[in-house]
């Protein structure tokens, strides 16, 4: 089989897991940004390009999607344990509730979509760790899970979890600041440089580095839930 027919065998199920459309609810969390339109720190195309640089490159970069990168060797070595470990590492690391019980809905929900299609001993052996609280479920690690389980290359599955990322802020920014839709456009165009480059350093990231603590955002996630009024639930 040559390389055209190994990218054709899972491009479909990347673009699946990866779909920004998919029914979980990924639409109804703006993870924060809302309280910083709210306090006019977003308030701009540029102000909007910037926050999504940020959180990519400070947050989700040392996190999610460094929980994704993890649970995917985990579950290439048929290592439920350490996925469950992982699991818990994220709820720990997840401070804001709001942003902890999305995470978790998230993951719920994108299980329940995938296991319809194709039953996995370690997707089952999972949900019974979910079942008996000893898991809870978060996006990133069924996320990762599955990546592996589809065959999908870890460094195009991280790639399609950073612009996943990236373009629900993305929109979220244009419909709350507002921006043009050609704005938000552009601007997925012009991160596409960097989400490469992050989907690089992810793979070899240093394990210590993992949870790496972003105080202001957490903040801002917080608040959230005293907001006046709210459009999203997180």
């Amino acid at each position: 089989m040559n390389n055209m027919e190994n990218t054709i065998t899972y491009l479909g199920s990347l673009l699946h897991l990866a779909d920004p459309t998919l029914p979980i609810g990924g639409y109804s969390h703006s993870n924060g940004l809302e309280t910083y339109i709210q306090d006019e720190n977003v308030n701009s195309r540029d102000s909007a390009k910037l926050f999504v640089t940020n959180m990519l490159t400070y947050n989700i970069k040392y996190n999610d999607a460094c929980f994704m990168k993890l649970a995917y060797e985990a579950t290439a070595a048929g290592d439920l344990p350490t996925i469950i470990k992982l699991d818990q590492e994220c709820s720990a690391l997840k401070s804001p509730r709001e942003i902890r019980e999305a995470s978790q809905k998230l993951g719920i929900r994108l299980i329940k979509i995938f296991r319809r299609q194709k039953a996995f001993e370690i997707i089952t052996d999972y949900e019974n760790a979910i079942n008996t609280k000893e898991a809870t479920a978060h996006y990133c690690i069924a996320f990762g899970m599955y990546a592996q389980l589809l065959e999908i290359p870890l460094a195009e599955a991280l790639f399609a979890f950073y612009y996943n990322a990236a373009i629900g802020m993305i929109t979220n920014s244009v419909k709350l600041v507002p921006l043009g839709q050609l704005d938000g456009q552009d601007i997925l165009f012009e991160l596409q440089p960097l989400i490469k480059q992050l989907a690089k350093e992810t793979i070899t990231i240093d394990r210590e580095l993992v949870g790496l603590c972003n105080i202001a955002f957490d903040i801002r996630c917080m608040q959230h839930e005293r907001l006046y009024s709210r459009l999203y639930m997180s």
